[in-house]
């Protein structure tokens, strides 16, 4: 991994050396340069000027995991071998443990909405109790037409595994993109 690093002088009282202004100790957001690349050269400043050199390094990106990943690597931190739960739960070793090490997000899954065959408009609605059809629809998916402003749109939007799960597979799918749920 290519780090970039930056260094800068600070003294006892916290306060940070100004490489460009005043050229001496000041506060943060009174100097016009607190930080430099070369260590060299902060390890200099400290010497002649008291204080000690801080290396700023740039946080690692966190990796993206999914929901199942995401489990393994929780579990690996309550394991007394950390490593080998990773290595004896998934085959991805590498991915877990660098997600383990510099941290990880957990990706969203993609949502849909699911159009309803041969009609102009209209998409699958998930069953709702404050909808309009209430127990009617027996706790499934039913037609709703995209105009109705009484139904909530959030519900309107399927994952592949509730489209899976509702037998809905063979409809065509609309990626949703904009977060609105």
């Amino acid at each position: 991994m290519n780090e970039e690093k930056l260094y800068a002088v600070r003294n006892e009282d916290g306060k940070y050396w100004d490489f460009n202004g005043n050229r001496n100790f000041g506060r943060v957001e009174n100097n016009h340069s607190t930080a430099i690349a070369s260590k060299k050269l902060a390890t200099i400043i400290s010497n002649l000027n008291g204080g000690h050199v801080v290396t700023f390094v740039q946080e690692p990106k966190k990796v993206v995991l999914s929901k199942e990943q995401a489990k393994i690597v929780e579990d690996a931190h309550d394991d007394k071998y950390p490593a080998n739960y990773i290595s004896g739960n998934s085959d991805e070793e590498k991915l877990l443990m660098e997600a383990f090490v510099n941290g990880y997000t957990v990706a969203k899954e993609k949502k849909y909405n699911v159009k309803v065959p041969h009609t102009e408009g209209w998409h699958f609605h998930k069953y709702s109790s404050a909808s309009k059809s209430g127990d009617a629809n027996g706790r499934k998916p039913f037609p709703a037409n995209d105009n109705d402003t009484n139904l909530n749109k959030s519900l309107m939007l399927f994952t592949k595994a509730e489209i899976e799960h509702y037998g809905l597979q063979d409809c065509e799918k609309e990626e949703v993109t904009d977060d609105a749920d």
